[in-house]
């Protein structure tokens, strides 16, 4: 999309209101509301804002910055049309005071980046994610509870009730707004759902993962739900996932995974796409999996990968390879949470699977069994490592990790090691009700 388009439909569909969104190195949206007398101003690059007071972002002398706006991403927000006035939003990339500097603490500029790399070698990334979400009931304040709307499960044939409604409006919103969605159902657990729109470029699908997340919120409270990507909401049933499907592509369209002379049909490059990232799978768990939370849902018995092993049908692998062939070959990276902060992520996910392609990795052997069914003895002599157990161990191996330096930048990798490293702290020592309940009226 040109800047001249853009101008002409704010002006055919009277938009008012415009939001220049972007993301912390957490993954949260922020964004900037302006006026339609600023949309010039804004297209142009040149609306300044105070980066220190951005998590993660600049020191106070530093905090000036310029929001450069991707005109690709423009669309008109559905549900804010009020009386015929309506408003829209685009996704900006930060740049430095001087306004020609990238910001190297910026996410999406940190995608580009691994992006880049991957081009000189003469690939190109396609991502298709599948995040999962809980919708629970407010209580009379109008707070979130972690009470279900539904007492569904997979797949059900869902009631006409709020929480099905409520996923309707959420797809016909997407559509709106130029998503193409594939499928939407029940998800395992009670008031779980998933919707799964088509992949794409592996940029503009972080820029869909990030929209979606917001379209759903936003939606879930028109109907007094709540919605939320939390890893693991509820103990003892399933935690919500984001698979996160992934291919390289060679510069002239052709899939780079694809083999038909290969005996499962799989390229060099994709065993060795595999390879790396079953050798950065512990390595870059801090990034797809970045909550304390995150390592409640990553336990035997829900369904969650656990174990660092690949096949191409087995559900408790870390990797699995769909059955689609051809164009449609990939890689299923099964760990990664909603909560992750898709730009890293996948950035960490490219590099990792690169690594195998730069030094011609071999995969270790597919382990086409219940992995969840095997013993420990059984495990250790297949060579099977298992993920994290928390967020402290996986960010000892990220720190380990030249890979995940190297990706992040200095300044993404100090600055999101140290928020980690205070949430585990905070984590660590706090009290819980766990603790109060086992412990109070015995010790």
């Amino acid at each position: 999309m040109t800047r001249d388009e853009i101008l002409k439909i704010v002006k055919e569909q009277n938009i008012n209101f415009f939001r220049l969104q972007f993301v912390d190195i957490n993954g949260t949206m922020k964004n900037v509301a302006i006026p339609r007398s600023q949309i010039n101003k804004a297209l142009d690059g040149q609306l300044m804002f105070d980066g220190s007071s951005i998590d993660g972002f600049a020191r106070i002398q530093e905090s000036d910055m310029y929001l450069k706006p991707d005109y690709d991403t423009f669309c008109i927000l559905p549900w804010r049309n009020k009386d015929g006035i309506a408003a829209a939003r685009i996704i900006c990339d930060v740049y430095m005071a001087d306004g020609s500097t990238p910001f190297e603490g910026c996410p999406r500029l940190n995608l580009q980046k691994s992006l880049a790399k991957a081009k000189e070698m003469g690939f190109t990334m396609n991502v298709g994610t599948e995040a999962e979400f809980f919708l629970f009931n407010l209580d009379e304040k109008g707070k979130p509870t972690t009470e279900t709307h539904d007492t569904a499960g997979y797949f059900s044939l869902d009631p006409d009730d709020d929480g099905t409604n409520c996923r309707r409006e959420i797809i016909e919103t997407l559509e709106k707004m130029g998503f193409e969605i594939e499928a939407s159902h029940h998800e395992v657990a009670e008031g779980q759902h998933e919707i799964n729109f088509k992949y794409a470029d592996a940029l503009t699908c972080a820029d869909n993962t990030v929209t979606f997340k917001w379209v759903v919120k936003t939606i879930a409270r028109k109907y007094n739900l709540h919605a939320t990507f939390m890893p693991k909401p509820v103990f003892g049933i399933n935690g919500s996932g984001m698979h996160t499907n992934q291919s390289l592509f060679n510069l002239d369209g052709s899939n780079a995974f694809f083999d038909e002379n290969d005996k499962l049909r799989l390229s060099e490059v994709a065993y060795q796409y595999i390879a790396g990232i079953s050798k950065n799978a512990r390595g870059f768990a801090a990034v797809t999996n970045p909550l304390v939370n995150s390592y409640k849902r990553l336990v035997p018995g829900y369904e969650a990968p656990v174990y660092v092993a690949w096949s191409c049908s087995n559900r408790s692998a870390l990797l699995r390879i769909p059955a689609s062939r051809g164009i449609g070959t990939r890689v299923e990276v099964r760990c990664p949470d909603p909560a992750c902060n898709p730009y890293l992520a996948f950035a960490m996910m490219l590099n990792s699977g690169l690594d195998g392609v730069v030094n011609k990795l071999t995969p270790p052997k597919s382990v086409d069994i219940n992995i969840f069914a095997m013993t420990a003895e059984e495990k250790e002599t297949a060579d099977i490592p298992s993920m994290p157990a928390n967020l402290k161990e996986a960010l000892d191996e990220l720190k380990a990790n030249p890979l995940a330096k190297e990706t992040l930048g200095d300044h993404i990798y100090e600055k999101y090691c140290v928020i980690k490293e205070a949430e585990w702290d905070s984590f660590r020592t706090a009290v819980t009700d766990w603790e109060l309940n086992a412990y109070l009226t015995t010790h």
